[in-house]
């Protein structure tokens, strides 16, 4: 981990253009990909979350707006959020029927 990586609370994973998929994990990662990955280098959004981002990284500005200006660039150019839903794993007598079953 880098002295500078801010973690998010809860990552976010974004679809880009391309299809694939990418998570995020902190302002670190989410500056680093406006800098050297975003597909416009133009919009208002992305704008202020480099800014926003770039603050954060220098405890200006908390982390989770740093993440909401992100979340709404990548909106504004046309990358969508990808709903992650966490797997439950059987425990107990739920795991007992699971297995018997």
């Amino acid at each position: 981990m880098l002295l500078n990586e801010i973690p998010w609370t809860v990552p976010l994973t974004v679809r880009l253009s391309n299809g694939l998929e990418r998570t995020f994990t902190s302002v670190y990662e989410a500056v680093d990909f406006l800098e050297n990955e975003w597909p416009l280098r133009k919009g208002e959004r992305y704008e202020r979350a480099l800014r926003t981002c770039r603050r954060a990284l220098n405890r200006m500005t908390p982390a989770a707006v740093a993440r909401e200006a992100f979340i709404a660039a990548c909106l504004e150019a046309g990358m969508p959020l990808v709903m992650v839903t966490p797997r439950r794993e059987p425990r107990g007598a739920e795991a007992k029927t699971a297995i018997s079953a």
